[in-house]
């Protein structure tokens, strides 16, 4: 998985055991892909200083994701819901069903919309 979209989904996930600090430079180097010089002129601050508070955020993301799994599940059913998708699109039943599977399966995909 590409390194900002897992640490994207990370943020989302466990963003609340980051201080704002942390949540405030991982939003502008993830979701805004600013440098960490571009933070620290922002910010007022040393680029080493950005760097540091990237790296413990990131460091207390994946821990949490070792403990908890739930990025890991999320991103397993929703391949599971993929498969299950395209194993209904090509199986041969009636239409009425067809649709009312598929229907069920995009049901499911926006309750685990990642």
């Amino acid at each position: 998985m590409e390194k900002n979209i897992e640490l994207s989904l990370l943020l989302m996930y466990y963003g609340s055991f980051i201080t704002q600090r942390q949540q405030k430079f991982m939003k502008l180097n993830v979701d805004e892909d600013l440098s960490l010089s571009e933070i620290a002129q922002q910010e007022g601050i040393s680029r080493q200083g950005v760097h540091d508070t990237l790296k413990r955020a990131k460091l207390q993301l994946f821990e949490a994701e070792a403990k908890l799994g739930l990025v890991k599940r999320t991103l397993a059913v929703r391949e599971g819901l993929d498969a299950l998708e395209k194993d209904i699109l090509a199986v041969d039943i009636e239409e009425p069903k067809k649709q009312k599977l598929l229907l069920l399966v995009k049901a499911l995909k926006e309750i685990w919309e990642v």
